[in-house]
């Protein structure tokens, strides 16, 4: 279709959604770079099966495969088992929230999961649809990958043929995601001597991808997230903050979800995702924006403060690019920030430095000045700040410094809350002193360390 020169400015340069693309794709770019040829198992719960956004979320894992992205699909069929047994006249058993499969239950389990394998099947047989690329045929596998047990008889309680997971065929597995094939796993197990188990889609998920050694396990359920006492929503926990959670009084979806994610974190898996399926699009976002949407139980450190380095100079220009244009902080040349790169500490979320703040030190003067403190636009007013300020001040005890000091034109309310005091020049170390910029005018603050 052709356009004029001028329908075109006026598209590209007066839309909003045109510049929210944009922007959303620079930041999805290196996310799609990332998750390429990496292995990601993903679990959802059989209630999200029986909306009309369910489509729209298998379509997104089409769009993961299509990526790249290596997925192992497992749907939860709960709600569907109940109604089959409902259908039937029968009545769900459970214990210790967990099902009693008996002969009934486990025909029900058994036609669940053959209706949802269809549905999921008939999803993807669609390809990406109304895109450019609708003519990409999505493979799909299934098999008896998953050997199981039987739960036995716990506490006087007979769980007939509910069962754990017992091995992964892990090899069978990578074959057909070597193939280009989205596998799909049911949560079935099997006994060396034929007999068919009912399992926990979310343990099939967990021992899989410790099995696959996955990059991600994402879970998508019913829960809308992780919440503290105080009914914060928590965006993540290490895994001891998730095993403290753990003694807490929880959910009992909850809690078989952070178990799994705790098991699955021990035993290799380095992410585990609890994200909504409420949610359009949760694990296009999950997956392809810096802050995701749910909470995130890792075993690796996803945000840290550490020592800058000479990599880091672009990343750093970025940050406080906007502020030296804005006359907030002195102009720094790349020169100067290799030469004086020891000095900067950075805050990095998911490999993107969010903050940073340099520490120059006059020890014969028992003195450090604090400089560059920057926050990027989208973590104003999340402590970050703060949280570098702390650092920054932990940095100069261990440098047996006792007093900071900081020159500012724009931010003194800022250190004045934070305990910095109002002092003159002359209080300046004389080398520090002697670079001073009388036109920039700057305030001094000194705090002194307890």
């Amino acid at each position: 279709m052709f356009h004029s020169e001028a329908s075109m400015s006026n598209y590209l340069y007066d839309s909003d959604k045109t510049q929210q693309f944009v922007s959303w794709f620079r930041q999805a770019s290196p996310y799609i770079h990332a998750h390429r040829g990496r292995t990601i198992v993903i679990s959802i719960a059989g209630e999200a099966l029986q909306t009309p956004q369910f489509p729209y979320l298998i379509h997104d894992i089409a769009l993961l495969s299509s990526l790249g992205i290596r997925v192992v699909l497992i749907c939860g069929i709960r709600p569907q088992i109940e109604h089959e047994l409902a259908m039937r006249g029968a009545l769900p058993k459970y214990e210790n929230g967990i099902r009693i499969t008996d002969e009934i239950a486990l025909s029900c389990v058994k036609a669940a999961c053959g209706e949802v394998l269809a549905s999921v099947e008939s999803l993807l047989s669609m390809g990406l649809t109304n895109s450019p690329t609708m003519d990409i045929f999505i493979n799909t596998a299934t098999g008896n990958f998953i050997t199981a047990r039987p739960m036995g008889v716990r506490d006087g309680v007979d769980y007939c043929y509910t069962g754990e997971v017992r091995r992964v065929n892990a090899q069978a597995i990578t074959r057909r995601l070597d193939d280009g094939c989205i596998v799909l796993l049911p949560p079935l197990g099997y006994s060396p001597t034929g007999e068919i188990f009912n399992l926990l889609a979310e343990d099939v998920a967990a021992e899989t991808a410790i099995a696959l050694k996955a990059h991600k396990w994402i879970c998508v359920s019913e829960t809308k997230g992780v919440f503290d006492q105080d009914h914060r929503f928590i965006e993540q926990l290490t895994l001891l903050e998730a095993q403290r959670m753990m003694s807490q009084e929880l959910d009992v979806h909850l809690q078989q979800q952070l178990g799994n994610a705790i098991r699955a974190c021990q035993r290799g898996v380095q992410r585990v995702h609890l994200i909504p399926r409420h949610v359009e699009g949760s694990i296009l976002l999950e997956l392809f924006s810096r802050d995701g949407i749910g909470t995130l139980i890792s075993t690796d450190q996803f945000e840290h403060i550490r020592r800058a380095n000479i990599n880091d100079i672009g990343g750093l220009l970025a940050l406080i690019g906007p502020l030296e244009e804005a006359g907030i902080l002195v102009r720094r040349s790349r020169e100067k920030l290799e030469m004086e790169i020891e000095q900067f500490l950075v805050q990095e979320r998911d490999g993107t430095i969010v903050a940073c703040a340099a520490l120059y030190p006059f020890a014969d003067e028992d003195l450090a000045e604090l400089a560059c403190l920057a926050v990027h636009t989208e973590y104003r007013g999340t402590d970050r700040g703060d949280i570098m300020l702390s650092y920054i001040e932990r940095e100069a005890r261990r440098l047996n410094i006792s007093r900071i000091f900081v020159l500012t034109t724009r931010t003194a309310h800022w250190f004045q809350e934070r305990g910095f005091r109002a002092a003159p020049i002359d209080t300046l170390p004389m080398a520090r002193r002697a670079l001073y910029n009388y036109r920039r005018n700057s305030k001094v603050f000194i705090k002194t360390l307890s």
